[in-house]
Order: structure tokens, then C-alpha cells, then sequence
């Protein structure tokens, strides 16, 4: 079964344009059954399947990786809101070794999970954090979101961390045409919408780019 996720793995990463190291490769794997095993008493996720985890959460999270690359080549810091598992944000930092990322969650034993992670994948770039993101304070290059609520609440809530020349990276499933339209003025100013395909998933998926608006 491992060697047969491995082969998911790269053959969905190839896919992706995108390529691994071994050692990415091994944390990546790790990091799945690091989900499936603590799913078993924090339900962390709805899927208990290896499967279903490979491809609904770490192929997905990787259908990111490119796009962050070419939208935030220098990027230092980012941060993961209502990270839950840690996606994208625990994928994000094994690719990006580079990249200090905080993944932070309103639930102990979520953040909890991450700081495991963290420790047993040796990410030292990894951090999870267990708080509101409205009460926290700092700078952030990037801040993301996967699947985590409206664009409005995640644009309000996060709107002191993001650094003037930052960008928000909203992870959505179909095209949020509604709540694009729906933002208030001077919310944030949505500057490219990009269609992501996630190799093995027969879903849409989406990644909304925003930054703070002019004035």
C-alpha cells in the first residue's frame, strides 16, 4: 500500500509540473498517516480513508504549491487560518523549507497536532498556533485559508495581519462568484481568480488571490 501512494504521489505531483526530493516525498507520506493516526482519537478530518486523504488533502493542498511559487516568489512569512490538519499550511512547509509557516486554529487539539508535526517531520518552519486570528497581532507576506469561511470574514478577520504589499490566498471549491460580488467596499481588492486541477479529484477547485485595497 505505501509503495502504491508513493506512486500516487509523484504521478500527481508530475502532473502538477511540480517535482519532490525524496525527503519531501517521505514527510509528505508521514504527514498522512500522522492525519490518519491521530484522526482515530481528535477527529481531525472526515476522511479516514489513505486514499481519500492523499488525494482529497495532500494532492489538493500541493495544487497550490506552483501558484504560490509564481504570486509570492519572495515571500517569507505566511499564515495558515483555520488550518484544522494543517492544510495547505503543514504541505506548504515541506515544500517550502524557506517559508516560516504559522498554521492557527480555534481548536487546541488541532494546533496541538501541528506543533506534533512540526517535531516528529523535523519543520522547524512550522509552528501551530492555538488562537482567534481576530485577537492575534504580527505581519504576514501571505495569509491563507483553505475551505475556512466567506472571503468577507476571512478578508475582516485577518485584515491587521496582512502586510501592505501582502496577499491573501483563498482556497475554494467552485468559483465564490457570490461572494466576490458581495464584498464590502474597501474590503479588499480580488486581483486574480486561478482554476486549480487536482490530479485523481473530480471536483472544481479554485484559489482566490486578494490584496488590501488602494487607500
Amino acid at each position: 500500500m505505501s509503495a502504491d501512494r508513493e506512486s500516487v504521489l509523484h504521478q500527481g505531483v508530475q502532473a502538477m509540473g511540480l517535482s519532490l526530493t525524496d525527503a519531501q516525498s517521505t514527510k509528505l507520506l508521514a504527514y498522512g498517516d500522522l492525519i490518519l493516526k491521530w484522526n482515530k482519537v481528535y477527529n481531525l478530518t472526515a476522511l479516514r480513508d489513505p486514499a481519500q486523504v492523499l488525494t482529497h488533502h495532500l494532492l489538493d493542498s500541493l495544487s497550490i504549491i506552483a501558484p504560490l511559487q509564481r504570486q509570492c516568489p519572495q515571500a517569507t512569512r505566511l499564515l495558515d487560518v483555520g488550518s484544522g490538519a494543517g492544510l495547505p499550511g503543514a504541505v506548504i512547509a515541506i515544500m517550502r523549507p524557506e517559508l516560516s509557516v504559522s498554521c492557527v486554529d480555534a481548536v487546541a487539539k488541532k494546533a496541538a497536532f501541528i506543533r506534533q508535526v512540526s517535531a516528529e517531520l523535523g519543520l522547524p518552519n512550522l509552528n501551530g498556533m492555538h488562537t482567534r486570528v481576530e485577537s492575534m497581532g504580527g505581519s504576514y507576506d501571505v495569509i491563507s485559508s483553505r475551505a475556512f469561511a466567506s472571503l468577507a470574514d476571512f478578508f475582516a478577520g485577518s485584515h491587521q495581519l496582512l502586510a501592505d504589499q501582502g496577499v491573501w490566498m483563498a482556497m475554494k471549491g467552485k468559483l465564490p462568484s457570490e461572494e466576490i460580488a458581495q464584498l464590502p467596499a474597501g474590503a479588499a481588492e480580488v486581483f486574480h481568480v486561478e482554476h486549480l486541477t487536482v490530479p485523481g479529484l473530480d471536483a472544481e477547485r479554485c484559489v482566490v488571490w486578494a490584496r488590501k485595497s488602494a487607500g
